[in-house]
């Protein structure tokens, strides 16, 4: 059984969707971001950088136990595993893997930030707002157009769908609102009802809360722990 090391982040969630798509059994190890809980030793023996998700696989390969941190390597490893969720023809698993990319690299840390500088932030920053705000809207444009030529973003529903789709999840957060991307928008309803994806939504959804006081501890431990 796979440990899944879990908060209810976009991040995680690529995670928690691909689990339940593939159907492997899994052990939910929460990790409370707001109570600093990342910053642990025992959590860092696992994933170094301090971040959700990670997962450690007793049975890795050659049998023996392997810890995987960054969600895109973790979809990546689970989808070879079991063979399931990246297309086995040539051209649409690179198809696949460079919008796997594409999410990793720009989509998800760019959205990041225009999340933080427009919710976060101590104070507004004008120009961060902006900046992010725009970059966001350009990453949303590239993304309706591949999704105006076909159904998944590699001809068929893959891995680099499911790390997507949970960062548009949050597009509020971003400045951006489906109706000006209507394939982004169609895409995202056809994945939104799938029963595996309503299920990985529900983990610890009663525990979550980003209402945190900017003087804080848990603003701390999530923006400024000391390491």
């Amino acid at each position: 059984m796979i440990d899944f090391y879990f908060w209810p982040t976009p991040n995680a969630y690529k995670v928690a969707v691909m689990l339940a798509e593939i159907g492997i059994p899994y052990r939910v190890m929460p990790i409370n971001i707001l109570e600093g809980e990342q910053h642990a030793p025992e959590f860092l023996d696992i994933n170094p950088n301090g971040k959700v998700p990670a997962i450690v696989d007793p049975d890795g390969p050659d049998g023996k136990p392997i810890a995987i941190f960054e969600s895109g390597a973790i979809l990546l490893y689970l989808a070879e595993k079991t063979g399931k969720l990246l297309p086995t023809d040539s051209v649409r698993r690179y198809e696949a893997l460079q919008w796997l990319m594409f999410q990793m690299g720009g989509f998800g840390p760019m959205l990041g930030q225009a999340h933080h500088f427009r919710v976060y932030a101590p104070e507004q920053i004008d120009y961060a707002v902006e900046r992010y705000t725009r970059e966001a809207s350009r990453l949303y444009k590239v993304l309706d157009r591949r999704l105006a030529e076909v159904a998944f973003l590699a001809g068929e529903y893959s891995i680099a769908d499911i790390a997507t789709f949970t960062w548009v999840r949050t597009r509020k957060m971003h400045g951006q609102d489906l109706q000006d991307y209507p394939a982004v928008r169609d895409w995202y309803n056809r994945i939104k009802v799938r029963s595996s994806v309503s299920e990985a939504l529900s983990l610890l959804k009663s525990d979550m809360t980003w209402k945190v006081d900017k003087k804080s501890d848990s603003w701390t431990n999530m923006f400024g722990a000391k390491v």
